[in-house]
């Protein structure tokens, strides 16, 4: 009688016979998948592996903050930059820029003021950036954290109650209008278009 013989006809696996073959005395169940069966077990293993991978928690991302750029075509142009910032040194940068726009001797200033938290202030950073650009011949933005304490006296000069919110300034810093509570990012657009309207030379 053949060695095929003495097995016995029927097969017993344990799952954890897989790790604990012995290599020596290899065991005589060798089980394999049915032909018909396999797509469905290789349908299951992927989708285990799509669980496990969509369970993994991402890495949190830094946080952004608004930053005064003034080294792109001499203008202030809005940036969001990944380096963390206290209120003091972020204050410090902003304001750094009002002075800085407002020495530049331009027909209009327009500051504005905003919440990292507000995600309709975040909604308009391109906007803004296109705007300045636009009119870089007689405009700057400036932006202001208006969470941050160190702009108190200006939030309470301009009576700012509610974010976003623009504020022009003629080249000798004076206020002339501030846009209104803002209902829609589209409410916000018409409002900054008045505002430039307003100071707009009259050759452009």
């Amino acid at each position: 009688m053949d060695s095929a013989s003495k097995h016995s006809p029927f097969c017993l696996k344990w799952p954890w016979d897989v790790h604990n073959q012995n290599p020596k005395n290899p065991s005589p169940c060798t089980f394999e998948t049915p032909w018909l069966f396999k797509p469905f077990k290789i349908l299951g293993s992927g989708v285990f592996n799509f669980i496990q991978n969509i369970s993994k928690p991402e890495p949190l991302s830094p946080r952004f903050h608004f930053q005064s750029n003034g080294g792109v075509n001499q203008n202030n142009t809005l940036k969001l930059v990944k380096k963390k910032l206290t209120p003091a040194e972020q204050a410090e940068v902003e304001q750094s820029a009002l002075a800085s726009v407002l020495a530049s001797g331009k027909e209009g200033t327009v500051i504005e003021f905003y919440s990292p938290k507000c995600q309709l202030c975040n909604s308009l950073v391109n906007f803004v950036t296109e705007v300045e650009n636009r009119n870089s011949d007689w405009l700057n933005i400036v932006m202001a954290d208006a969470e941050n304490g160190q702009w108190l006296p200006e939030l309470l000069h301009y009576d700012i109650k509610y974010v976003p919110c623009f504020v022009l300034l003629d080249k000798h810093g004076r206020a002339l209008a501030k846009t209104g509570v803002p209902s829609s990012r589209l409410h916000v657009v018409a409002g900054v278009s008045h505002l430039l309207k307003m100071k707009r030379p009259e050759c452009r």
